[in-house]
């Protein structure tokens, strides 16, 4: 399943066996759910790097509809299938629109954290916010939950992946959840900043 992903990101390229890898670790929002593959925010990082420089190659392992906590238990086969330099954790989003306890989510992104630093990798972690018919209880238990891990785990984070998207009709699906085609460079944009930054401490 993971080789599938790869294959659509970089057109059937496959880079050097050598070339360090970038994994998007994440759900639908990251597995390009209801546009082409080629048109992804992730597909664009691909572009990104090359344009750049980077020998890396991406590969996207986010799958739609996944949790922290399938998340937490694949992790291990995605980084013996792949040694990523860099892990891009992208979930949690599931977790809040399922009413998963904030402690469970906690605990499951910590597990897919330590699974990626214990590995070598750099992590980043993309965060989300939910509809504000969770309740202003559960929606400040679920957000804090990113913060919390990247303070204990001291790792980098965006504090909301959607930024400039999720509030624009003219960005969002008919579903009201899922980013268009257009809103993929915006989401790119979202998450460069903490992707270069860990590039450039891997690379200094």
């Amino acid at each position: 399943m993971f080789v599938a992903f790869f294959l659509l990101l970089a057109g059937g390229q496959l880079p050097a066996n050598d070339a360090p890898t970038v994994l998007v670790f994440g759900d639908s929002l990251s597995a390009g759910y209801g546009i082409d593959l080629d048109q992804s925010w992730a597909t664009l990082l691909q572009a990104r790097l090359e344009q750049q420089g980077y020998e890396h190659r991406v590969v996207n392992a986010s799958i739609g509809g996944d949790t922290t906590e399938s998340g937490a238990v694949r992790i291990a086969q995605a980084i013996e299938a792949f040694s990523p330099s860099l892990i891009i954790l992208e979930l949690g989003g599931n977790d809040g629109l399922r009413g998963i306890p904030p402690g469970t989510m906690h605990a499951n992104l910590a597990r897919i954290v330590k699974a990626g630093t214990d590995s070598g990798a750099a992590v980043v972690m993309l965060g989300i916010r939910i509809p504000p018919n969770y309740g202003p209880r559960y929606i400040a238990e679920f957000e804090n939950v990113f913060r919390q891990i990247a303070t204990e785990m001291d790792i980098p984070w965006v504090e909301f992946f959607l930024e400039g998207v999720a509030l624009n009709k003219e960005l969002m699906q008919d579903d009201g959840i899922h980013p268009n085609a257009i809103a993929q460079p915006i989401l790119l944009e979202n998450a460069w900043p903490i992707i270069s930054s860990a590039l450039a401490k891997q690379g200094s």
